[in-house]
């Protein structure tokens, strides 16, 4: 019998104001930072997790406001399995969302308008095996399985993964979402960005050929 997967979690980041890559970049270390709080405090020692980043992507926005520039994503995907007694299924989401918000706050992200552009988006994908619907909090997030710009980064990580709550691995879930007319798929930003998970390979022309145009 094989064993079950270990429970993961994992976060979506975003910044489409402001200087993103300089935001993204900023913000890295204390989301590690934060994640190892969240799971002290749950007594899980900070040292047993293992967080897997992905690439950077350039993509274009989905929904909001027309005229918007186009966003920087990326993911993080967290386990704890070096462990028999660790488990992310001990993480209270509630307690990582805020520290989630807190972050959004200090690198000045103002909740005005849904679906609107901003300086820092942090999204909870899914915390462990949490299931919840609240005004506050959904896991694992509805909408994930059909945004290219979180299914990307997700597949980079790691092409057979499965997110929380879905059927399929974000590889296929990506392949066809970008199937659908009219979707634009997300680009990987070039080697030389000084993300440490940037392929030297991926030295792409900028694409500000209309990348900002909202679908």
């Amino acid at each position: 019998m094989k064993n079950p997967r270990p429970a993961s979690l994992a976060i979506a980041l975003g910044a489409n104001l402001g200087d993103p890559l300089t935001t993204l970049l900023a913000v890295r270390p204390l989301l590690a930072a934060s994640l190892a709080a969240t799971a002290e405090a749950a007594g899980l020692p900070a040292d047993r997790l293992h967080c897997r980043w992905s690439p950077l992507f350039r993509t274009a926005p989905v929904g909001g406001p027309p005229g918007q520039p186009p966003y920087l994503n990326a993911a993080l995907v967290a386990t704890a399995e070096h462990h028999p007694s660790a488990s992310l299924n001990r993480l209270d989401p509630r307690d990582l969302l805020q520290r989630l918000q807190a972050l959004e706050r200090r690198f000045g992200r103002v909740r005005v308008e849904h679906w609107g552009p901003r300086h820092l988006d942090l999204d909870l994908l899914w915390c462990g095996e949490a299931r919840q619907r609240s005004a506050e909090l959904s896991l694992p997030h509805p909408l994930l399985q059909q945004r290219s710009f979180v299914l990307a980064p997700l597949a980079a990580i790691d092409p057979a993964l499965v997110p929380q709550g879905a059927r399929a691995s974000a590889s296929l879930l990506l392949a066809t979402l970008l199937n659908r007319p009219g979707e634009v798929p997300p680009e990987a930003l070039p080697g030389r960005s000084g993300w440490p998970e940037q392929r030297p390979d991926w030295d792409l022309p900028d694409p500000s050929h209309g990348a900002a145009a909202t679908p």
